[in-house]
C-alpha cells in the first residue's frame, strides 16, 4: 500500500514538474516587445501607396515581418511584429480604440512587461497654439464628451461656452501621462527639423495675417489632447476645448484634438503600463473653419473630401508631409528605446 501511495505521489510530483516547465516554456516562447506602435488607421495598403498613420513605421520597422490575427478586439485587425517592435491598427473613435488597445496588450503571444507603448497618428491643431505639419508630444489627454454640453441655440444666457463640468466623471475624464518620460521625450526631439507645403504656408498666411503662432515653420510642441469621438471643427468648441483643457488642470495647454487618445490612455493604464506610454500626433488641419468655409460645404451629403489626400479642402496638401514629420520625430523614439536610452 505505501509503494501505490509513493508511486501515486511520484505521479502527481511529475505532473506537476511536467506543468510548471509547460507554463515557462510557454513564457519563453513569447515574443519579446520593446515598443509596441498603435496608430487608428491607415490609408489604403500599409506600404508603398499614399501614406496614412501607420505606413511610414510599418515599412522603417514592420515590413517583412510577422503578421497574427487581433483576437478579442474589434473589426478585422492585425498584429505585426519584428524584432521586438510591434504595430496594430486600432480604429478611430474611443470604443474601438480602446477594446483594440487593451485587445493587443492582453495577448498572451506577447511579453509587453518591458515594452513601452506609442500612441500614435493625425489629429486637428488647436489654432491659436499650433499649426498644420507641427509634432506633438502629449502629456495630458481629456475627455470631450464626458460632463454636459448645450447647443448654443439653446442657450440662454451668452456665453463662449456650451460645455459644462459635472465632476462625478472626474475620474475617467483625464489621464495625465509620466511628465519625466515626456520631458525626456520632448528635450530628445525638440529640435528635430519639420517640413511643410507651400500650399499650407500660403493658407496660414492669408487667413491669418500677423499672427506670430501661425506664420513660422512647424514644430515639435508639448500640449494636451482632447479626444472626442465625432470629428468637430469651430469657434464653440475650441472654446470648450480650452476650458476642459482647464477645467482638468493639465500641465500643458489643449494642442490638438483627436479621437483615440483618451482611450488608448485607459487601456494602457489599465494594464499597468501607464508610466511607459508615449502619446505622439501630428496637425493635418486646425480646429477652426477656414475663411469663406462652412459645414455644409466640408462635410454636406454631395462633399467627397478626403482628409488624407493631396487636394482636400481641409488639410490642403499637408497630410502627407505632416505623417512624414511625425515619423521623424517617432523614429528618433523609437530607436532610442530600442537602443535602451529611455
Amino acid at each position: 500500500m505505501k509503494k501505490l501511495i509513493a508511486a501515486f505521489s511520484l505521479i502527481i510530483m511529475s505532473a506537476v514538474l511536467v506543468a510548471g516547465c509547460a507554463t515557462k516554456t510557454s513564457d519563453t516562447e513569447k515574443l519579446p516587445v520593446k515598443v509596441l506602435i498603435l496608430p487608428a488607421f491607415e490609408v489604403e495598403k500599409m506600404a508603398g501607396d499614399f501614406p496614412g498613420e501607420a505606413q511610414y513605421y510599418y515599412e522603417a520597422y514592420l515590413q517583412g515581418g510577422e503578421e497574427f490575427d487581433l483576437e478579442g478586439g474589434s473589426g478585422d485587425r492585425k498584429i505585426y511584429y519584428k524584432d521586438g517592435v510591434a504595430l496594430c491598427l486600432i480604429s478611430e473613435g474611443k470604443v474601438s480604440a480602446a477594446l483594440n488597445a487593451k485587445a493587443v496588450l492582453t495577448d498572451e503571444r506577447f511579453d509587453f512587461s518591458d515594452a513601452y507603448v506609442i500612441v500614435t497618428g493625425c489629429a486637428g491643431s488647436a489654432a491659436g497654439y499650433g499649426i498644420m505639419g507641427d509634432v506633438y508630444v502629449i502629456t495630458a489627454a481629456v475627455d470631450y464628451d464626458l460632463g454636459h454640453k448645450a447647443d448654443p441655440r439653446e442657450m440662454t444666457e451668452e456665453s463662449d461656452t456650451t460645455w459644462f463640468h459635472d465632476e462625478n466623471y472626474d475620474r475617467t475624464a483625464s489621464v495625465m501621462l509620466n511628465k519625466e518620460l515626456a520631458d525626456k521625450v520632448y528635450d530628445m526631439v525638440k529640435d528635430v527639423p519639420l517640413e511643410t507645403t507651400e500650399l499650407t504656408s500660403e493658407y496660414l498666411e492669408q487667413a491669418f495675417q500677423g499672427e506670430e503662432w501661425a506664420n513660422r515653420q512647424p514644430q515639435v510642441l508639448k500640449g494636451t489632447a482632447v479626444t472626442g469621438d465625432n470629428f468637430w471643427k469651430g469657434e464653440y468648441d475650441h472654446e470648450n476645448a480650452l476650458l476642459i483643457t482647464e477645467t482638468y488642470g493639465c500641465p500643458d495647454p489643449y494642442a490638438i484634438t483627436d479621437m483615440e487618445d483618451i482611450a488608448a490612455c485607459e487601456a494602457v493604464d489599465s494594464c499597468g503600463m501607464l508610466d511607459r506610454l508615449i502619446v505622439l500626433r501630428d496637425s493635418v488641419n486646425l480646429d477652426l473653419f477656414a475663411p469663406g468655409m462652412t459645414p455644409e460645404k466640408l462635410w454636406g451629403p454631395k462633399v467627397n473630401d478626403e482628409l488624407a489626400s493631396d487636394d482636400s479642402e481641409e488639410s490642403f496638401d499637408i497630410f502627407a508631409t505632416s505623417m512624414k514629420n511625425n515619423f521623424e520625430v517617432g523614429r528618433i523614439i523609437v530607436e532610442a528605446i530600442m537602443n535602451g536610452e529611455l
